[in-house]
C-alpha cells in the first residue's frame, strides 16, 4: 500500500519487488555462508586438527557433545538456507549479486562473531592451545574482516547495478 493506504502504483511495484528479492536473495545466502564457515570451523579445527572444542571449560566429553550440537546448529542452518534458496529461485526471484553477497558477508560474520564472541567474551575455547594465541587470533579475525569488506564490496556493487538497471528503465 501506498502511504494514501491505496495500492501501489505499477511504476512502484517494480523497484519494491526488485529489492525484497535482493534483500531475501543477501538474507538468504548469509545463512548459508554463516552456516558453512561454522561446517569448516568444526571439520577442521575441531575433528581434523583437534585443536579445541566448541565448549572447552568442561571435559572432553563435553566439549565432544558441544560439538555435536554446533554441528547439529550448522546443519539446520545450512538445511533452511538452502530451502529458502530454493524457494527463491523456484519463483525466480533470485539476485544472484546479493546472493554472492550475502555468501561472502555470512562466511566473515561467522567468523568475526566466533573469534570476538566465543573465543573472546565468552571465553568458549581459544584457536589453539600450548602457545601464544595472538598469531592466530590475528590471522582468525583477519580473515574475517578480510571476508566482510569483500561481501560489504559485493553488496555496494549489486545496489549500485540494481539502482544503475531502475533508473535506465
Amino acid at each position: 500500500m501506498d502511504d494514501d493506504g491505496a495500492p501501489p502504483r505499477a511504476e512502484h511495484a517494480a523497484p519494491a519487488r526488485a529489492e525484497a528479492r535482493a534483500g531475501q536473495s543477501l538474507a538468504a545466502c548469509a545463512l548459508i555462508g554463516a552456516a558453512a564457515m561454522a561446517g569448516v570451523d568444526e571439520i577442521v579445527f575441531h575433528q581434523l586438527l583437534r585443536w579445541h572444542h566448541f565448549f572447552d571449560r568442561s571435559t572432553t566429553a563435553v566439549g565432544l557433545v558441544s560439538d555435536g550440537l554446533l554441528h547439529t546448529a550448522e546443519l539446520l542452518a545450512l538445511v533452511a538456507g538452502f530451502t529458502w534458496f530454493a524457494d527463491l529461485r523456484r519463483r525466480g526471484a533470485v539476485d544472484p549479486a546479493h546472493a554472492w553477497a550475502g555468501l561472502v558477508l555470512g562466511l566473515g560474520g561467522f567468523q568475526l562473531f566466533d573469534g570476538i564472541v566465543d573465543h573472546k567474551l565468552l571465553r568458549l575455547h581459544q584457536i589453539r592451545y600450548g602457545v601464544d594465541p595472538l598469531p592466530y587470533d590475528l590471522v582468525w579475525n583477519g580473515t574475517a574482516l578480510v571476508l566482510l569488506a569483500v561481501g560489504a564490496a559485493l553488496a555496494v556493487r549489486a545496489r549500485r547495478r540494481m539502482r544503475a538497471a531502475r533508473s535506465r528503465s
